[in-house]
């Protein structure tokens, strides 16, 4: 890999130093691109253009990987020695296959359905990933300009690159203007880097160029920071830098919360296991004499401690929620983060198209008095018009104004020239445009500049006050911002405009001349809230999610948004008061703070971090590039269907409608999918946790084992079976109404309550079993039956065992899924009742087959044992109803 990854540096090299008609040529394409038909052909022959971080496996390695797992190892351990002792040491006419039949149905029931369940949820996943394209413009020497899934992308396209796009191959700069790149991904640098069309002389001259020395080259995966650029296509998919990587970069994912917790849990039963093996073994092994029954047994043991369908629960429950969150128009990227979502009790967001319309409206174009004036809004016109970078609401907004005041795109071109563009970055707030016009006398060069107040302002010395250009003085200043506040309080957005004439004859313009202009007026927008919003944030609030509003618009705007959709309004904080806070200050202002305002890009992840710091789980909504650095370090990233690219790679939720409402449907799903999840874990772990006090006591004191090792696999199988309808249980309504964390350690007090509880009525059962029903059954107690008799009575004690140890372990699911009382307070879902009955049918009728025979079993005698066991099932049922209620009342809820 590192060899191939030399290599493809090594080819970026020589592309780097070529000039942009020799790459050109060398790609057989041209400054128009290629041709639709020859793009398609090259598609064939390059492939699609993806790299493929972890290759998914073909069906048959799946198959196989559903049989390995502890079940199905001590299965076939069983099934070896079974044949060792059946068949290869057996005497012909005693040769025996039925054990191993069995055995084998057990393997392939258990392998097989794990392997569909799993297999069926990853489609699934795969079939929403789809929904989601992220496109490149390209150029094509037939069609023009036009939008490709990036898939489709081959060696020779001609790409625009403009701020907000991903990088979608490995590129050479043809042209660049102001064109800054993120390339941490690769990288490691921290800052953005600017690329140009041409090598420096020195560098085209080195022999020893690295990675961050080629300023030409844009690589597959880096984003656009701002500025705009045109590039060819030099290496698609796994031939491109990042493709080589892809290997390296396997395996490093960070560890989700949820991870954490389902790790916590398997490292609890894994301490069991460990003890708990070598009592089994040990105590059986002294207690019955026979060692090698008794290995078995332990083993047997193990993997009934075991909730060895967990990761195809977990797996087909993630799965299930992320298709019914796709049906309320919410598609999830990253399973896990499904209980991310659920966990969420803080929503940052912007304003913009989340609480508003998200369709701006130019509403007034005026001088500094505030009377309407055509000259601000024909020169905001073309600012928004000749730039080339990432075109805004509010740029869109003044384009469709403009055409419907009559300015013409062709007229205007007819008389001005574009000579530059200072693109728009989030520091500074605004972007300008040099142009050239012709006028009586010759030609006329000007700078416009649009954006924020206050940043327009600090770089204006004059103002046109009064028909006159005069200073701008502090007092004409005062009177400008009581103005705009006003407008402001109104619910306005406002933009000033400015302009120079005295621009320098150089073709090449940048920041520093953006000084000493003329203020010229101002233009107004409005963005009405959406009648949805007031109940979408009532929504929020009622299922305990506070939303917090990080935006870089004017806070007083924001201030009236939030009033009027029903947002509580605490505190605000600006960008220049976050500036000058240490993160323990920000973190103690953050939790009173509503309105984060006026921020930069880096503001905004550094509220989410102290945020987090200070225990939140903290959701993100973005859309635009400048949200990209907080969705990365939100807890769940949440973006929409038409956000620029960076922020959709950033998402691990995308919203397919920019909606509140749809958020919080999402919410209440991601904790549904939860609930059923830790419903699984938390009641199967409690109940194979009694179990293990159950198998020591009955160890101790029972001459035989109290069940066959088969036959506690076969019981912990068919229990499993019936625990896969977990993911289409009911949830109740209580639970989804505040968000849920995962709790590890509430887990283990629930096995510490409820395993126990378990053992109570499993001891009542042996003592019943061993004293009264087989005694009764055989005509006398263990210890006075001939040898032929005591097998019988060992067949129909563990057969009397593991009937009730099904009945019990399955219907306290009933009992422990709710806090509501089973079928009265709480209706579970028709699957799990389906399963959960057929599985007391099976396990129930099973003793009295040819099967059960095979298994040890006998016929249960009717009256004496349901004499037994309906009292052993009421009695557990019971007092796990007590049991939850007061380990409610202690920890507040069950799971």
């Amino acid at each position: 890999m590192k060899k191939i990854r030399t290599e493809i540096l090594e080819k970026l090299i020589d592309f780097s130093k070529k000039s942009p008609m020799e790459v050109l040529d060398a790609l057989g394409s041209s400054t128009d691109g290629l041709s639709s038909e020859e793009a398609k052909r090259r598609l064939e022959v390059f492939g699609t253009n993806e790299v493929v971080h972890e290759k998914p496996q073909p069906w048959y390695m799946e198959l196989a990987r559903a049989f390995i797992n502890p079940f199905i190892g001590i299965l076939v351990f069983l099934g070896i020695v079974s044949y060792i002792t059946d068949v290869v040491f057996a005497p012909p006419d005693e040769r025996d296959w039925s054990t191993i039949i069995i055995i084998s149905i057990m393997v392939c029931v258990s392998g097989i359905l794990r392997f569909l369940q799993e297999y069926n949820s990853k489609i699934e996943a795969q079939k929403l990933k789809a929904m989601v394209h992220t496109t490149a413009l390209v150029k094509r020497k037939d069609i023009g300009s036009v939008e490709v899934d990036i898939k489709e992308l081959v060696p020779g396209d001609v790409v625009y690159l403009s701020a907000g796009d991903l990088v979608p191959a490995d590129l050479r700069v043809l042209r660049s203007k102001d064109l800054f790149i993120n390339q941490a991904v690769l990288t490691g640098e921290s800052e953005p880097v600017e690329k140009y069309a041409q090598l420096k002389e020195e560098k085209r001259l080195s022999e020893k160029l690295t990675l961050l020395d080629l300023e030409n080259i844009c690589f597959m995966g880096t984003s656009v920071v701002s500025g705009s650029g045109v590039g060819v296509v030099i290496a698609t998919g796994e031939n491109t830098y990042l493709g080589s990587m892809a290997e390296s970069l396997v395996g490093h994912r960070v560890v989700t919360s949820f991870e954490r917790g389902v790790n916590e849990v398997s490292k609890l039963l894994i301490k069991f296991i460990v003890i708990i093996f070598p009592l089994v073994f040990f105590i059986n092994g002294l207690t019955k004499g026979s060692w090698f029954d008794a290995l078995l047994f332990a083993l047997a043991v193990a993997v009934g401690i075991t909730p060895e369908m967990l990761p195809m629960i977990v797996t087909a429950n993630l799965a299930k929620g992320a298709v019914a969150m796709a049906k309320r128009k919410t598609i999830v990227k990253k399973l896990d983060s499904i209980q991310n979502l659920g966990a969420m009790d803080i929503l940052c967001t912007d304003k913009t198209g989340t609480l508003t319309l998200n369709k701006v409206i130019l509403v007034k174009h005026m001088d500094i008095h505030g009377n309407e004036d055509d000259r601000i809004l024909r020169h905001a016109f073309l600012n928004s018009y000749y730039q080339t970078g990432l075109r805004n609401l509010l740029d869109i907004a003044i384009l469709e104004y403009g055409k419907e005041k009559g300015m013409e795109e062709g007229v205007l071109e007819r008389i001005y020239r574009k000579v530059d563009e200072i693109p728009f970055d989030f520091v500074r707030r605004r972007m300008s445009v040099v142009l050239e016009s012709i006028v009586r006398g010759g030609k006329k060069r000007q700078l416009i500049t649009k954006g924020a107040v206050e940043e327009v302002v600090s770089v204006c010395r004059f103002v046109e006050y009064e028909g006159r250009v005069i200073p701008l003085t502090d007092e004409i200043k005062t009177e400008v911002f009581q103005m705009v506040e006003k407008l402001n309080e109104d619910g306005m957005r406002v933009l000033a405009v400015a302009q120079k004439n005295d621009v320098p004859p150089e073709g090449v313009f940048g920041v520093k001349d953006e000084s000493d202009m003329v203020l010229m007026g101002f233009l107004a927008f409005l963005d009405p809230p959406k009648e949805t919003a007031p109940y979408a944030v009532q929504a929020l609030r009622s299922h305990g999610i506070e939303i917090k509003i990080l935006t870089g618009d004017n806070h007083v705007v924001t201030k009236k948004i939030c009033k009027e959709v029903g947002i509580k309004v605490k505190d605000v904080l600006l960008g220049e008061q976050i500036e000058l806070m240490s993160d323990e200050e920000l973190m103690k202002a953050s939790d009173s703070t509503t309105i984060f305002a006026k921020l930069t890009p880096m503001q905004k992840a550094r509220i989410i971090k102290v945020l987090k710091r200070k225990g939140h789980v903290v959701g993100f909504l973005g859309d635009g590039i400048n949200d990209a650095p907080a969705m990365r370090e939100a807890d769940v990233a949440i973006s929409v269907d038409n956000a620029v690219d960076i922020a959709k790679e950033s998402a691990d939720i995308i919203l397919l409608e920019k909606n509140l409402m749809v958020l919080k449907d999402g919410v209440v799903e991601g904790r549904k999918t939860f609930a059923n999840i830790v419903k699984y874990i938390a009641i199967t772990a409690s109940s194979n946790f009694g179990n293990v006090f159950s198998v020591l006591v009955a160890s101790a004191f029972i001459p035989f084992l109290p069940m066959a090792p088969l036959q506690l696999l076969f019981l912990n199988l068919t229990y499993d079976l019936s625990m896969t309808s977990m993911p289409f249980d009911r949830v109740d309504r209580e639970y989804v109404e505040n968000p849920k964390k995962w709790n590890a350690h509430k887990i283990k007090h629930f096995m510490l309550w409820f395993g126990p509880a378990s053992s109570i009525f499993d001891i009542i059962t042996y003592l019943m079993m061993f004293f009264v029903v087989c005694p009764a059954v055989l005509g006398g107690s263990y210890y006075h039956l001939y040898p032929p008799l005591r097998n019988e009575f060992t067949s129909l004690f563990q057969t009397g065992w593991f009937v009730e140890s099904l009945w019990t372990q399955t219907m306290v699911v009933y009992m422990l899924r709710s806090r509501g009382l089973p079928f009265l307070g709480s209706l579970p879902g028709l699957a799990l009742v389906f399963l959960t009955a057929t599985a007391l049918f099976v396990g129930t009728l099973v003793p009295f087959t040819p099967f059960g025979e095979k298994l040890g079993m006998r016929p249960l005698p009717h009256f004496y044992f349901w004499v037994v066991l309906f009292p052993a099932i009421f009695g557990y049922l019971l007092l796990a109803h007590i049991l939850k209620s007061k380990f409610i009342r202690r920890y507040g809820e069950l799971f």
